[in-house]
């Protein structure tokens, strides 16, 4: 009998997983020290009054648009090998695909969700 090979995987990747973590348990230097205890691991003290620090929201807006552009250039890889071998309705599916997103981005600009605006006017 031929033991199936997603069996065989779903078998070995927990127990690689728990013996990884067994050994990182076991011989990872365990050295906790004032600063790796407080609240604030990088060592400044806590200032009275003020428990976060100012962060702008373009940072995360740019991040999720380059996930976005990169998801659609991973989406288009299996497109660019097969080119030769889709018929029409496959290329039509993809051009579809294309068209969806630029509405989207195009919404997106529009509705001032993103505003792309000079770094200096940031500070």
């Amino acid at each position: 009998m031929r033991i199936p090979t997603l069996l065989i995987l779903f078998i070995f990747v927990p127990f690689l997983a728990f013996l990884l973590l067994g050994i990182n348990i076991l011989l990872a230097p365990n050295k906790p020290d004032e600063s790796k205890l407080s609240p604030y691991e990088c060592g400044f003290s806590v200032i009275q009054g003020q428990t976060r620090s100012v962060f702008h929201i373009h940072f995360y807006l740019v991040s999720m648009l380059f996930l976005i552009f990169d998801l659609e250039i991973l989406l288009l890889f299996p497109l660019a090998v097969s080119l030769y071998q889709v018929n029409v309705f496959g290329f039509s599916v993809a051009i579809l695909f294309f068209f969806v997103l630029t509405i989207g981005f195009v919404l997106e600009i529009g509705s001032g969700a993103i505003k792309f605006i000079d770094s200096k006017k940031i500070e």
